[in-house]
């Protein structure tokens, strides 16, 4: 069953009664390489146990499970349950799961796979992206990759380099994750429905052994997202703004004592600088 053709996805649709449902952001893929693409790259075959995100009628989850010992899917949308089951029926190594990823114990649908490694590998709706990456990366799960298709828009901005246009809070919280990298541009019409955006598929790699070493993380999240409220004030404005409980002058003393001008924006500082920032922030509060 070729789940890419559009006349064996409308099809399916018209069999089961179903239609797209925009609430959940539901565009499936009709390129055959592309999916093949992103099936061998998400992990280059490391983990043994994938955790996919909205696998709609299987499309991916189908050559997923071509590849790894384990698929453990999660589907929002009950009605595309009993097309998964026609569709992926005859694969013994998919565990499905209907019920919202935001809201699931992930710990407790992954721990017993952990010891073979665990990658994540998902078409996101574009509307949940963020929020969805963000559970992932602070579930405290040691993920191996997590190889997931956004708007191509969304993707600038996770491989941005500091100093960049593209480059924002997101991007210097996702490097202290971890590594992302670009590897495939998906056009609009690559997808049915098509989208009004073209896509783009970014593998993140986990660090193991975390280069950074903030003294106070929560410390060093709340600089960073201070720090791009107000994009076009300059550092010291931005965290004089968002941060009360620092005097101006302790934050202008911080800046200077890392080595920065009064008047550098916070986009023009990398992850390790920011936590060199908040670690300077938190000695001068707690000398």
């Amino acid at each position: 069953m070729n789940l890419c053709d559009i006349k064996t996805i409308k099809g399916i649709m018209k069999t089961f009664g179903i239609e797209f449902r925009k609430e959940f952001g539901q565009n499936f893929l009709t390129n055959n390489l592309v999916v093949e693409s992103i099936a061998d790259e998400c992990c280059f075959g490391q983990s043994k146990t994938v955790l996919e995100i909205g696998p709609g009628i299987g499309t991916l989850t189908k050559e997923l499970c071509e590849r790894y010992e384990n698929v453990i899917a999660f589907e929002i949308d009950k009605s595309l349950i009993p097309v998964l089951g026609y569709t992926l029926g005859s694969y013994g190594n998919l565990t499905l799961i209907n019920e919202d990823v935001m809201k699931a114990n992930l710990h407790a649908a992954l721990d017993k796979y952990m010891d073979g490694g665990v990658s994540v590998c998902a078409n996101l709706p574009y509307y949940i992206t963020t929020p969805i990456l963000m559970m992932l990366l602070e579930s405290g799960i040691s993920f191996d990759y997590i190889t997931i298709m956004i708007q191509a828009e969304v993707a600038d901005r996770l491989c941005a380099k500091a100093g960049k246009g593209d480059y924002g809070a997101i991007t210097a919280v996702l490097n202290y994750y971890g590594e992302a990298e670009r590897i495939l541009d998906v056009p609009a019409a690559d997808f049915v429905p098509a989208p009004k955006v073209n896509s783009s598929v970014v593998r993140i790699k986990l660090h193991k052994e975390n280069p950074y070493h903030p003294i106070d993380e929560k410390l060093f999240f709340r600089v960073i997202k201070a720090s791009f409220e107000q994009r076009r004030k300059t550092l010291l404005n931005g965290l004089s703004n968002g941060m009360s409980d620092f005097s101006k002058e302790e934050i202008a003393q911080a800046i200077e004592a890392c080595g920065h001008r009064p008047d550098i924006r916070g986009e023009k500082l990398s992850t390790g600088e920011f936590v060199d920032l908040a670690n300077k922030l938190y000695e001068i509060k707690n000398k």
